[in-house]
C-alpha cells in the first residue's frame, strides 16, 4: 500500500457522514468554499502590493511593516483551537459566515486608518476572520465535495493561497500602482466588498451542515483526542516551516526586487506571477499525489527545493549581474511552483490523521496555530536580519535552516506506517 492510501483510510472519519438528510454533496458548494478562501487570503495579500503607499503615508519603517504583514496571524497563533471548538459547536458553515464578516469588517475599519497602530489592530481582527474561513474550508470541502471529486477538490483548496496572491498582486498593482484611480484605503474598500459578495455566495450555495449544537463537553472532547495524537503536530511544524519562508518572501518579494533593479509596477506584476505559481503547483501536485506517489517523497523533495532556491534568491548579489533581477525572479517562480507539494500534501493528509473519534477541523485549527506562527515570526526576523546586514543577502540563513528541518521531520514522520497508524483510534478514545 502507498502512503497515500494509508493516508486515505481516515475516509471512514469524514464529516461527510454527519451530512444532514436532504443535502446531498455538492459541486457548486466546494467551489463557493474555494473562492471564500481565495477571497479570505486576499486580505493578507492585499498588503505587499500596497505597501510602499501605506509606508509612506504612515511614515512605516521596514521592520513595522513587516510586523504588519505578520500581525495578520496573531490571532491563529492563539485562537486556532478555540474556534475549531466554535465550529463543531455551531456548525461549518456559521464558522465560514462569520469569519467573511469579520473580515469585512476589519477591512473597512483599516480604510479608516491614519495611524500605524489602527491599521495594526484593524489587521488583527482581519487575522482572526481569516481563521475562522481557513479552519473549516478543508472539512467543509470534504463535506459537500461529491466522492469521486474529492483530490480535486483538496487540490484547488490548497491553491487558493497562490490564486490569492495572484489575484491581490495584480489588482492592487494596476489599481494603486499603474492607474492610480484610487489610494490604499479605497483598496481596502474593495476587499470588504469582496468579502460580502462571497458570504452572501456561501449562504446560497453552501448547505447548513448542523441540525443541532454540539454542547461544549463534547466538543472539548473531540478536540482533546485530535491533539493527543502525535501526527497533528507534525502535521502543523511542517506547514509552519513552510509557509515561515514562503509568506516572508512573497510579501517581501517587490521589495526584494526593487533592490536588484526591477521597477515597482513590474515588480508588482512579477510577484502576482510568482505567487499564482504557486496555485498552479497545487494543482499539479496534486495530480501527482493522485498517481500514487510517496507523501514523503513528495515534501522531502518540496523542503529540498527550497533549500536550494531561496539560496539562490538571496546569497549572490544580483544587482551586479545585468537583468539579475530577472534570475533572481525566475529562481523565484521556481521556489514557488517547487514547494507548493507541501501544502497540497499536508491539506490532503491533515485532514485524514485526524482519529474517528476526532475532528478534522481540530487539525485543520492547531495546524493554522503552529504555521502562523511561522507566518508571524517569519517576515520579523527576516526584516530585522536585513536591516542587520544591510541588504536581503544573509536571508538564507533563515529559510535554508527552516526546510532542512522540515526535510529531517519528513524523512522520519511521513512513513506509510504512521500515517496508518496515526487515524486509529487510541486505547482510551472516548466517542464524543
Amino acid at each position: 500500500m502507498t502512503a497515500s492510501g494509508a493516508a486515505s483510510q481516515g475516509d471512514h472519519a469524514s464529516p461527510r457522514e454527519a451530512s444532514p438528510a436532504g443535502h446531498e454533496p455538492s459541486t457548486r458548494a466546494w467551489i463557493v468554499v474555494f473562492f471564500c478562501g481565495v477571497v479570505a487570503a486576499m486580505h493578507v495579500w492585499k498588503f505587499p502590493g500596497a505597501m510602499q503607499f501605506i509606508r509612506a503615508d504612515l511614515g512605516m519603517t521596514l521592520v513595522e511593516a513587516g510586523t504588519l504583514l505578520g500581525i495578520v496571524q496573531v490571532a491563529s497563533m492563539v485562537l486556532g483551537l478555540a474556534v475549531s471548538i466554535y465550529s463543531v459547536r455551531t456548525g461549518l458553515r456559521n464558522t465560514l459566515t462569520t469569519g467573511l464578516a469579520l473580515l469585512m469588517v476589519g477591512s473597512i475599519l483599516g480604510a479608516l486608518a491614519t495611524q500605524t497602530w489602527h491599521l495594526m489592530a484593524s489587521r488583527a481582527l482581519e487575522g482572526i476572520g481569516f481563521l475562522f474561513v481557513t479552519v473549516v474550508g478543508p472539512p467543509l470541502i470534504r463535506h459537500w465535495a461529491p466522492p469521486h471529486r474529492t483530490n480535486t477538490a483538496m487540490g484547488w483548496w490548497s491553491a487558493f493561497q497562490g490564486a490569492a496572491v495572484f489575484l491581490a498582486m495584480i489588482v492592487s498593482t494596476l489599481l494603486l500602482q499603474y492607474t492610480g484611480v484610487i489610494t490604499w484605503h479605497g483598496w481596502w474598500l474593495v476587499m470588504a466588498a469582496a468579502s460580502l459578495v462571497v458570504a452572501v455566495l456561501a449562504l446560497l450555495y453552501v448547505p447548513q451542515d448542523h441540525t443541532e449544537p454540539v454542547n461544549l463537553a463534547a466538543a472539548t472532547r473531540r478536540i482533546t483526542a485530535t491533539i493527543s495524537r502525535l501526527m497533528p503536530w507534525i502535521m502543523a511544524v511542517l506547514f509552519a516551516l513552510y509557509t515561515l519562508q514562503w509568506g516572508a518572501i512573497i510579501g517581501f518579494l517587490p521589495d526584494i526586487a526593487a533592490a536588484s533593479g526591477l521597477g515597482a509596477i513590474a515588480a508588482g506584476l512579477a510577484t502576482a506571477i510568482v505567487g499564482g505559481l504557486n496555485g498552479v503547483g497545487n494543482i499539479v501536485a496534486v495530480a501527482i499525489l493522485q498517481r500514487g506517489v510517496s507523501p514523503r517523497g513528495m515534501v522531502m523533495f518540496g523542503m529540498a527545493s527550497m533549500i536550494v532556491t531561496t539560496t539562490l534568491i538571496f546569497a549572490p548579489n544580483w544587482s551586479a549581474v545585468p537583468g539579475g533581477h530577472w534570475y533572481q525572479l525566475a529562481i523565484a517562480g521556481i521556489f514557488s511552483g517547487a514547494a507548493a507539494v507541501i501544502p497540497s500534501v499536508i491539506n490532503r493528509i491533515a485532514v485524514d490523521v485526524a482519529p474517528p473519534e476526532g475532528a478534522p477541523s481540530a487539525v485543520i485549527g492547531l495546524m493554522s496555530q503552529v504555521y502562523n506562527g511561522g507566518n508571524f515570526i517569519g517576515p520579523i526576523v527576516l526584516t530585522a536580519l536585513a536591516t542587520a546586514a544591510g541588504g536581503w543577502h544573509m536571508s538564507w540563513l533563515v529559510t535554508g535552516s527552516a526546510a532542512l528541518i522540515g526535510l529531517v521531520l519528513a524523512a522520519i514522520f511521513l512513513t506509510p506506517h504512521r500515517l496508518a497508524v496515526s487515524s486509529r483510534p487510541g486505547p482510551a478514545a472516548k466517542p464524543a
